[in-house]
């Protein structure tokens, strides 16, 4: 089974049952095609026998003390920041990647983490403790409410309004979709169109893709020149509507087709 297929499977599960590190790492295998996901699982079994306590504070001390983890704030937008396999040889990331790390850690010892898609910033919170939150990109540092809105205004603005909702846990299939959106911000920043492509079509498959994702992703085809391949998208797109946008879509669907020409 292709690692595409792999991820449109496990994408189907009940949101529940699906582990971010299987998913993380088989994101990650569409940018490294030899990368061996399940040899990768066992890299974090290995990470997680090593600590020396089934806590939080053990696992946050264990991961950005001993194991030496830390944010890359030299080069926040590098690629390889959104991959687990390179934050586990690298040991930088960015906090949505440690903090996946983090939760998957805690989960294998039976400690309950939860991601925090905070707005600008991405955080992890206590299940235990819900009061307790941790930055894993600042290096483990605990962080109360008041805590997490002078962060969010560091990045928004003295004034910016914080809404407490921006604190509640996030579900795995809205983690996933951060994720990709990352990676398409890398990608576009960097002009890689085929890897954006790919990138694009995988948020497609998760659950509660938004209504521009198919047309983002005919867009991403179209500039790297797969005109037939956006051409179809469109098709599909048109087939999918009953208004007088589907014509539209079937307009610039031959439009593109007669680039190839």
């Amino acid at each position: 089974m292709d690692v595409t297929e792999r991820f449109a499977r496990l994408m189907a599960r009940p949101e529940p049952d699906i582990c971010l590190d299987e998913a993380a790492l088989l994101i990650a295998a569409h940018a490294y095609p030899n990368l061996d996901v399940d040899a990768q699982l066992g890299r974090l079994d290995d990470l997680a026998q090593r600590c020396y306590a089934p806590t939080l504070d053990a696992v946050v001390e264990h991961l950005f003390v001993d194991e030496g983890f830390a944010g890359n704030r030299v080069a926040y937008h590098d690629p390889r920041n959104s991959f687990l396999n390179e934050v586990l040889d690298r040991r930088l990331g960015i906090p949505i990647t440690l903090s996946v790390l983090t939760i998957e850690v805690g989960r294998r010892l039976g400690v309950p983490i939860a991601g925090v898609g905070m707005p600008g910033h991405f955080l992890l919170r206590d299940k235990v403790d819900p009061d307790l939150f941790v930055d894993p990109f600042a290096g483990g540092a605990r962080l109360d409410q008041g805590g997490c809105e002078a962060a969010f205004r560091s990045l928004h603005g003295a004034d910016a309004p914080f809404d407490p909702a921006y604190l509640e846990p996030a579900g795995t299939h809205s983690i996933i979709r951060r994720m990709l959106a990352n990676l398409k911000g890398a990608y576009t920043r960097r002009g890689n169109r085929g890897a954006l492509v790919w990138a694009v079509r995988l948020g497609l498959v998760v659950p509660g893709a938004p209504g521009g994702a198919r047309r983002e992703l005919v867009n991403a085809l179209a500039a790297n020149g797969q005109f037939d391949k956006a051409a179809t998208e469109l098709d599909a797109l048109a087939d999918s509507l009953r208004t007088a946008g589907a014509d539209q879509h079937r307009y610039a669907a031959t439009r593109l087709r007669a680039k190839l020409n």
